[in-house]
């Protein structure tokens, strides 16, 4: 609030009554006041819903200062009004209804316009302010009130209402600041945040809608390319351009599913490749392929596309080269979490099986090179195995992240 030099002089309705009190009243009740000042600022601290923290300071103040009402009073600026937001010891059904004028001639409006505390000790002889129909419904006798005041505009008034004769003097209004400053943090860190949320959301609609324009250019371009496949007339250029549409395919697949995902920087990997097969199984003749997996694995964006570029590979070669003449090739992809650090994807068919000597580095198909520099740049490990009851199986061991993340 800054020094005490530049502290907004408060605007006092009489000089108080000298304390009757005992020197040892006085410093209880100082103490207990910052009791109270310190437990509200460690529920501050707590990040607790804004209005849960309101409900908390009003019943603290009015106990810090030995008063039977107080109320947080938010600024409606279109209004020229300020609603009661929380309030204690008021009648039911007031808080979020009662309302105050904002202007001058009241007592909080006066505090709202010019930063000054207000203390009304007489409210029946007061003669400086209006005062608020609210208060002599109540029968309130004297009121203290401060501004609410944040980094930007002021929130409101926090102010503290009595029944009973006596005096606010300007120590209470030190107590009553303390906790209205706790609240200004508290109201402006959540005005902050609120704008942090708006600007986050706003980038991920735009990301979504990048996002779903790019799987549509992609899709679109696939099917030129497959256009363009049904008319080549070689079956080698056919093969070819549908390989390469079909490898388009997966990046549009990821993009279709990061538009429908709450974090754009990592997919479920699962449900992500249960969707690929989906579409493979659509796309390949002569082939019944099954998917299955363990449980949900989240992995960064661009490292669940190389590892659904190698299914693509790996499933559309073996459906391709592992039949026998006038059979269907089975083909089994599963996937399970190895540990919390590391997954294993299977491809396994039923098809005529790898000659004895098969290298996939020295493999010269444009797929398994293909594979070969996914599983490079995923740090990834495979193994090609024979499985006893005949066909193939790869088996990718792949680390979740890559190893300088």
């Amino acid at each position: 609030m800054g020094s005490d030099e530049n502290k907004p002089e408060p605007i006092v309705e009489t000089a108080p009554i000298p304390q009757r009190s005992s020197a040892n009243d006085v410093l209880s009740a100082r103490l207990r006041q910052q009791e109270l000042l310190s437990n509200l600022g460690v529920a501050a601290l707590r990040t607790v819903p804004l209005q849960e923290l309101l409900d908390e300071a009003v019943s603290v103040c009015a106990e810090g200062l030995g008063a039977e009402l107080c109320k947080v009073l938010e600024f409606l600026p279109g209004e020229s009004r300020l609603l009661m937001r929380a309030g204690f010891g008021w009648q039911e059904g007031l808080v979020g209804v009662a309302s105050v004028g904002a202007d001058l001639a009241s007592p909080s409006g006066f505090a709202l316009h010019t930063g000054k505390p207000v203390i009304s000790n007489h409210l029946e002889n007061e003669e400086r302010f209006r005062t608020p129909e609210l208060l002599l419904a109540h029968g309130v006798r004297r009121a203290i009130n401060v501004i609410l005041q944040g980094d930007g505009a002021p929130y409101g008034i926090l102010e503290v209402d009595s029944r009973s004769p006596g005096e606010f003097t300007e120590h209470d209004i030190t107590f009553l600041q303390g906790a209205a400053n706790i609240l200004g943090m508290a109201i402006e860190r959540q005005r902050h945040e609120r704008a942090l949320k708006g600007a986050l959301d706003y980038h991920k609609v735009l990301l979504n809608e990048i996002n779903h324009r790019v799987k549509n250019s992609l899709q679109l371009v696939s099917s030129l390319i497959n256009l363009r496949a049904a008319t080549a007339g070689d079956p080698n250029i056919t093969d070819v351009l549908r390989e390469a549409s079909s490898r388009i395919g997966v990046i549009a697949t990821a993009h279709e599913r990061l538009t429908r995902s709450p974090d754009l920087a990592k997919i479920e990997l699962a449900m992500y490749l249960r969707d690929l097969c989906d579409d493979l199984q659509e796309q390949v003749i002569d082939c019944d392929l099954e998917f299955s997996a363990s449980e949900p694995i989240s992995i960064p964006t661009d490292r669940a596309v190389r590892l659904a570029l190698v299914l693509n590979e790996l499933v559309t070669n073996a459906c391709k080269h592992g039949r026998f003449s006038g059979s269907k090739v089975r083909v089994w992809v599963s996937i399970r979490g190895r540990n919390l650090d590391s997954l294993s994807l299977s491809v396994r068919d039923d098809g005529r099986g790898l000659p004895n000597d098969f290298q996939i580095a020295e493999a010269r198909t444009m797929g398994m090179r293909v594979v070969a520099a996914l599983i490079a740049q995923l740090g990834a490990q495979l193994n090609v195995l024979s499985p006893a009851a005949g066909g193939t199986e790869f088996l990718v061991d792949c680390p979740l992240q890559a190893r300088n993340e």
